[in-house]
């Protein structure tokens, strides 16, 4: 009974249409400001901004033409070697030479070339077709250097020739003298098998290397030339660090993709 004597009187009670109604407090109004400028700013960078992408891929340091490894023609014991790893011969220069059961033969190089490796020494016995020597395609010291990463296959297709590549290479402290810097030359066609990277690169190991996830795809890198630097190339610091870099160094390579829009716009 006492509810509905309640309910009676609010009934009776006239209705208070003269009071002011507040929909929100000034702290809320502005925390509503504050949302939607922030959504409207989200949206207009959603329809007319960038996001910026890398990918990341190993290489090694090299010289365009790659490598070859030079086989010994001839069975016998290794009497004499003319060259040493790092130097720089012509066409024709003689290597080695191999005493056999006739005569002492001498072993020349097949074309002119950096020697990254010998696998002969002095007293060594070969085989007919044994590897001597892994030489590097370069007429000379001055060859410029490139880099060559090996990309996987369905992350290769978004690298554009033209793209910046930040380079860090095993041998420099990245923290002292930061990355070398280039940019992408060409992009291979196709995927390369083991046997392939080992006969550009000279070295079945890095064949191994290079091919344990897959068949790569090859990306070639120009490096930037800085005439002020020891090693003769760019970096992302003032001078990169004090001495040159050699070629058969081991690195990672960041690619810059394109820039893309975080909302692309399908037409039907």
């Amino acid at each position: 009974m006492q509810f509905r004597q309640k309910a009676l009187a609010k009934l009776e009670a006239p209705e208070e249409l003269d009071m002011p109604v507040r929909f929100a407090r000034p702290q809320g109004r502005l925390a509503l400001a504050v949302t939607a400028v922030v959504m409207a700013a989200a949206a207009f960078w959603a329809v007319t901004g960038t996001v910026s992408a890398k990918l990341t891929a190993p290489g090694i340091l090299t010289r365009a033409q790659g490598s070859y490894v030079l086989q010994s023609p001839v069975a016998g014991q290794v009497t004499a070697v003319y060259a040493k790893e790092g130097d720089t011969v012509p066409s024709g220069a003689r290597l080695l030479s191999v005493r056999t059961d006739r005569a002492v033969e001498t072993v020349r190089a097949v074309a002119a070339g950096r020697v990254t490796a010998l696998a002969a020494k002095i007293g060594a016995v070969v085989a007919t077709g044994a590897d001597l020597a892994t030489l590097e395609h370069a007429d000379g010291p001055a060859d410029p250097l490139v880099a060559v990463l090996y990309a996987q296959g369905g992350s290769a297709s978004s690298i554009l020739p033209g793209a910046a590549v930040d380079l860090t290479l095993q041998t420099v402290p990245t923290r002292d003298y930061g990355v070398l810097r280039g940019r992408v030359l060409a992009v291979g066609r196709v995927p390369e098998t083991r046997e392939q990277i080992t006969s550009f690169l000279g070295d079945a190991q890095l064949g191994d290397q290079f091919s344990a996830k897959g068949q790569p795809v090859a990306v070639v890198v120009q490096l930037d030339r800085a005439a002020g630097t020891k090693s003769g190339y760019r970096w992302s610091s003032t001078g990169g660090p004090p001495y040159a870099i050699d070629s058969r160094t081991l690195l990672s390579g960041a690619v810059h993709l394109a820039a893309q829009h975080p909302i692309d716009w399908v037409k039907p």
